[in-house]
């Protein structure tokens, strides 16, 4: 089997995905690259029914490698993503509060200091419609100095050095959202500026584990 084990972590999270709510029913798709060839969720299949062998293999152009469903609608939006950026994960999701928010604005502000994880604040994209070229295009121009973004009326993607920071992106932004929408029920948040967010992206530089001083 080719990229058994990409294909094994894309079971993984895209069941994660369902169980973390960033999803409803079979929407939402993520894949993981590896050289040439990428793994990706296949089209309209329940997630509790996802097993590696009906994840889809595809080259860089999309065309079909060891795919026994037809890959993902948004083929095309993760094809775009691994030729404009240095990704080697994306993960496309309908969480309901960014979703909500791509409704209402043209910008997720800087509320929080994690949105350094982000790039900065996030853009909303015009809308247009899913699995087409023109939201790929929209996406990927959403996606320049970021690492997230928001599709009007649709959803939103992330992507990442591996799956695992890809979908903890997604997290973020969906978390980022859910406090902007909650803080706005209150009254006008105070946001960060250029300068602090520039402060917590060089902290997040060496955050995490570290072999002790």
């Amino acid at each position: 089997m080719k990229l058994r084990d990409e294909r094994e972590a894309v079971v993984a999270h895209a069941r994660r995905m369902d169980a973390d709510a960033l999803t409803v029913g079979t929407s939402g798709n993520l894949s993981v690259r590896a050289g040439d060839l990428l793994a990706i969720t296949p089209s309209g299949l329940p997630y509790d029914q996802l097993t590696p062998e009906t994840v889809s293999v595809v080259d860089l152009d999309g065309r079909p490698v060891d795919a026994r469903l037809r890959p993902s609608s948004e083929l095309p939006m993760h094809t775009a993503v691994y030729r404009e950026t240095d990704a080697t994960a994306v993960v496309h999701t309908h969480p309901v509060f960014a979703t909500v928010l791509s409704t209402l604005v043209d910008e997720l502000p800087a509320i929080h200091y994690i949105i350094a994880h982000l790039g900065g604040p996030v853009r909303v994209v015009p809308y247009a419609p899913y699995g087409t070229e023109e939201l790929a295009r929209l996406g990927v121009e959403g996606l320049a100095g970021r690492s997230a973004v928001i599709l009007a009326n649709h959803g939103a993607t992330s992507y990442g050095a591996d799956l695992a920071q890809a979908y903890t992106r997604t997290e973020y932004l969906e978390w980022l959202c859910r406090l902007y929408v909650e803080a706005r029920k209150l009254g006008e948040p105070r946001l960060l500026d250029e300068a602090q967010i520039a402060g917590a992206t060089a902290a997040f530089a060496d955050y995490g584990p570290q072999p002790r001083a």
